[in-house]
């Protein structure tokens, strides 16, 4: 099958636009060293999207929109490591105290910003994201992070589900290899949320600027 005969195929049956909401948050998905560490094994050559996220992250400040943050941590024993532990090779790289589940160069959250520690894909599962949105009002989940195919693609699924509605950043997320990042790209967008381009979602929150 052919890239239009794909297109073709999911046309009339998904790709429909939800559109942004009016109360976003910007979530930064496990945007940790081992991303941009070249001696470890998860490295996966994501700077571009980080650069974006800063982008975006200056962005909601500036238009008082929330940033949340998401890392993976486990306690020493790996108790909390589950099957999603059991099954990965590289996971060992986030248990507690590990360097690289620090901070990339050039992102620091602020002391009233939400750092949210998960064990598993998504940002919602096991976690206190769900109630916390509802609480500040929010309608939109502004995504960013690592990786595409996985904890970003755990979390737009699991947004859509809780019905907030999924804005994925394509400049903003990545992956380690082109193909599950695209490909994920195109299934999120079909039948999710909407992928936009990093453009459309600084005009949006300049937007939200102006009004706040």
């Amino acid at each position: 099958m052919t890239d239009q005969d794909l297109s073709s195929n999911y046309q009339g049956a998904f790709g429909k636009r939800i559109g942004f909401g009016k109360r976003p948050v910007l979530l930064m998905i496990d945007f940790v060293e081992a991303y941009f560490d070249r001696g470890c094994a998860l490295f996966a050559d994501v700077e571009d999207a980080l650069a974006s996220a800063l982008r975006l992250q200056a962005a909601a400040r500036d238009a008082g929109v929330p940033v949340i943050y998401t890392n993976v941590v486990y306690n020493k024993s790996v108790l909390n490591g589950g099957r999603f532990y059991q099954k990965s090779m590289t996971l060992h790289n986030f248990v507690e105290g590990s360097p690289m589940g620090a901070w990339p160069k050039g992102l620091v959250p602020r002391e009233d910003e939400l750092v949210i520690s998960k064990q598993y894909p998504s940002a919602f599962f096991g976690t206190s994201l769900a109630s916390t949105l509802t609480t500040l009002g929010v309608d939109t989940v502004i995504h960013t992070g690592v990786s595409t195919s996985g904890c970003v693609r755990a979390t737009c699924v699991d947004c859509c589900s809780h019905g907030f509605i999924p804005i994925i950043v394509r400049d903003a997320v990545g992956d380690r290899h082109p193909a599950p990042h695209e490909a994920n790209l195109f299934d999120m967008d079909a039948k999710y949320g909407d992928v936009v381009r990093e453009a459309e979602v600084l005009t949006y929150l300049a937007n939200l600027g102006k009004t706040a």
